[in-house]
């Protein structure tokens, strides 16, 4: 029986174009491990199967159009994670910047650590989970999906909220407009805590807040 040896690509000195080659060629269904590639910005662009492991920290607009894979950072992350996904999974144990989760249609977002400001910006039916505190304006403008942040949050948290559902284990400096509290309902302990079993996030369901849009039309609200 013919065993697939473990691809590794080691990206230093290397340029974008052909990393991002080499992992694309090397997709035969085991992992592709890559290192160095904090240097890199747009690694692992458009995938639309297989699974890439970031040892170490990676760049900006890591994962971007991602369309099915399942991409996974060992370390912290640059600006604009997993911008416009529209299938797959991205996990980033570490931190991530500005603005990780834009314009994501649908898959998951897992970041363990902290999440800069923006982050789930237009929403349009990802999952995105924070396991740790997150910036100013996090979820505006939220269309759809789900935004879960274990620690706290800044500044006009969940600005011109227009659907979808926000959760927090934490407090927050200030809401943003067109929201209002409402209180979890036993689907929505569920949903969390097959989140957090699936993730393996330690949080406890019952200390999160929700918050919904006050209306579908926040900027008259």
């Amino acid at each position: 029986m013919k065993t697939m040896t473990q691809r590794i690509i080691n990206a230093k000195s290397k340029d974008l174009k052909f990393t991002n080659q080499a992992v694309q060629e090397s997709l035969n269904g085991q992992p592709v491990f890559v290192k160095n590639a904090v240097h890199l910005n747009g690694l692992a662009a458009g995938l639309k199967h297989g699974e890439v492991v970031i040892q170490g920290n990676a760049g900006d607009y890591l994962g971007v159009l991602n369309d099915g894979a399942v991409i996974h950072v060992t370390g912290n992350v640059g600006n604009y994670l997993a911008d416009n996904m529209t299938h797959g999974t991205v996990i980033v144990d570490g931190d991530a910047l500005y603005g990780p989760g834009q314009y994501c249609y649908n898959g998951a977002i897992v970041i363990r650590g902290k999440a800069g400001d923006f982050t789930a910006t237009m929403n349009k039916g990802a999952t995105i989970i924070v396991g740790g505190d997150v910036g100013d304006e996090v979820g505006t403008y939220m269309l759809k999906g789900d935004l879960i942040v274990v620690g706290n949050a800044g500044k006009n948290f969940a600005n011109y909220l227009i659907r979808g559902s926000v959760y927090i284990g934490g407090t927050w400096e200030s809401l943003g407009h067109n929201t209002r509290l409402e209180p979890l309902t036993d689907e929505d302990m569920t949903k969390l805590r097959i989140y957090f079993e699936t993730y393996k996030i330690e949080a406890d369901p019952k200390n999160f807040k929700k918050i919904v849009a006050a209306s579908e039309k926040p900027f008259y609200h």
